[in-house]
């Protein structure tokens, strides 16, 4: 009996390859950043870790561009944020500030990978079973990874430019311990807050949207760590409006469909049950 002639794998293109070759850079420099940590070189890892999250920021939306997206890439993708948003901040914070803290202080960077991790996979679950609703796609349940990291990492960015009582505060291992607790938190919390993957830019304002990322461009590139640290604090300040914002579109949402299943009712002469009736209120 002749063999069955295996079937050759389909060749791909280096253009769908060009997403988890982003997230595979993104793993790297991750990476560099832990190995800059270890030689003392903070800033060097900070800057290794902006490009990660830098790449790590394209990867998903080149691939929903070229219409490559898939579970291998996803898969990869969580694997790189954990590393590089998860363990890396960890140990940087740790290798900085929190070691002054002893067992107390790794505990502190423990927690942080933990909630990382959980975050992620979290979010790798909701993939296949949101809980928020359609309407509500244009938000995050939590902070994601990547910001998270940003968040730990203000006061190792305020150690590079500033100086005096203020540089001093927030290099005190118990203020690091703090933030890297609440932090930590937020990443694992219900917290709704704003995606910017789903933001529709109107076609009149592209232009203007086009200058501003020239504008923020030339800001990094001049002063680096103070624009980033301004980055960071905008965001901190979205947390509530984030909040308030998801409540008002779920409380429309609600209402609109009270309004339509009243209609149905009285449409067709039924009346709701005392259950039913209980259950909207």
């Amino acid at each position: 009996m002749r063999r069955p002639r295996r079937q050759r794998r389909k060749s791909q293109s280096f253009d769908a390859m060009i997403p988890n070759i982003l997230t595979t850079l993104a793993l790297c420099a991750g990476l560099t950043a832990l190995r800059f940590s270890l030689e003392g070189r903070f800033e060097n890892a900070v800057e290794a870790l902006v490009i990660a999250g830098v790449l790590d920021t394209f990867d998903g939306a080149i691939a929903r561009l070229l219409k490559q997206t898939s579970n291998f890439g996803a898969q990869l993708d969580t694997l790189s944020d954990f590393l590089a948003f998860g363990i890396v901040p960890a140990a940087m914070l740790y290798l900085w500030s929190l070691n002054e803290l002893g067992l107390a202080g790794w505990a502190v960077s423990l927690v942080y990978a933990v909630c990382c991790a959980l975050r992620l996979a979290r979010f790798n679950v909701q993939i296949t079973a949101p809980r928020l609703p359609p309407e509500a796609r244009s938000y995050f349940v939590g902070v994601p990874s990547p910001i998270g990291a940003g968040l730990v990492l203000v006061p190792l960015a305020i150690s590079f430019t500033s100086t005096g009582s203020f540089a001093v505060f927030f290099q005190q291992p118990m203020v690091v311990g703090a933030i890297v607790l609440v932090v930590s938190g937020l990443m694992v919390s219900q917290l709704p807050t704003f995606s910017v993957k789903q933001i529709r830019i109107p076609h009149r304002y592209r232009l203007l949207t086009m200058l501003g990322v020239a504008v923020l461009a030339a800001a990094i590139v001049s002063a680096p760590w103070q624009t980033l640290t301004l980055l960071v604090a905008l965001y901190a300040v979205t947390l509530p409006l984030g909040w308030r914002s998801y409540n008002r579109l779920i409380r429309r949402v609600e209402a609109a469909q009270a309004e339509t299943d009243a209609g149905d009712g009285s449409a067709s002469g039924a009346v709701l049950p005392s259950s039913v009736e209980r259950s909207q209120e």
